[in-house]
């Protein structure tokens, strides 16, 4: 294995930052997606158990969201620190 360049080092580091943002972003979409996809189906069952369904639902994904928001900000904002001094 050869040694990297400072510059090429960087870009890969600055790629893989960029990669787990996306990647968490997607993540977040999805469930987003799920709640509202459990949704839909309670109002059209408009049955007590799907209403559990979706309470619960909702219950598990903000705590995954939450967990999911508290990665992907610090991530971003490094993302841009990281963007201004390179490109600067």
């Amino acid at each position: 294995m050869g040694s990297d360049s400072p510059d090429r080092t960087r870009r890969r580091a600055l790629y893989y930052l960029r990669a787990a943002e996306f990647v968490l972003a997607t993540l977040v979409g999805l469930s987003v997606l799920a709640v509202g996809t459990v949704a839909v189906i309670a109002e059209v069952k408009g049955t007590w158990h799907w209403a559990i369904h979706l309470e619960s639902t909702i219950s598990y994904m903000g705590i995954f969201i939450g967990a999911l928001t508290a990665l992907l900000v610090p991530l971003v904002v490094t993302s841009l620190i990281v963007r201004g001094l390179f490109d600067a």
